[in-house]
């Protein structure tokens, strides 16, 4: 058992560190994997529908996109807002603690500085736009080209394409962080 000395403000927020980075690296993976989910899922469906013909199928691809992309946001979300605090909140505070002289957990501000990261944010940007709506869209054009339509999947796909619509606004408004 330990006492109480050894517990200390820079100790906890060390902790607090060490679990903040391994949410944030745990976060990270299943983000990316979720892209090559949704592509392997949307080619399924794809392969499944040119082999039974049945045009329907296709209206899985904007729902599956949809479920993934949302994921995708609120998983890419909480990765920035972990950066985000261990920036502003717990770097500050360590660093208050420590009587540092610089930036405590310098790496956290540095790799949003290099000159490459706006492009890279925009063509990570072009990706997730193609893979959660150019390409649920494609399928849903498909669809709406083929000899089989159906009132009612007409209607689900137009919700679908404005559920679409609102997913992209949220990638673009998050593309600028």
């Amino acid at each position: 058992m330990t006492s109480t000395d050894d517990v200390t403000e820079s100790k906890i927020l060390l902790a607090e560190y060490d679990c903040l980075k391994e949410e944030q690296k745990t976060r990270i993976g299943f983000r990316d994997n979720l892209l090559y989910f949704t592509l392997a899922a949307a080619t399924a469906v794809v392969a499944v529908t040119v082999q039974s013909g049945q045009s329907r199928l296709l209206l899985s691809v904007p729902a599956i996109c949809l479920v993934l992309g949302w994921t995708y946001l609120v998983n890419d979300e909480k990765i920035s807002a972990i950066g985000c605090y261990v920036r502003d909140q717990l770097g500050p505070r360590l660093g208050e603690l420590a009587s540092a002289h610089g930036t405590v957990f310098g790496w956290e501000v540095y790799h949003r500085n290099v000159a490459s990261r706006t492009m890279r944010k925009r063509l990570q940007t072009v990706v997730d736009l193609f893979t959660y709506l150019a390409l649920p869209m494609v399928c849903t054009t498909a669809f709406w080209c083929s000899p089989t339509v159906q009132p009612l999947l007409v209607l689900t796909s137009l919700v679908q394409t404005l559920a679409l619509a609102v997913l992209g606004w949220q990638f673009l408004l998050r593309a600028e962080r």
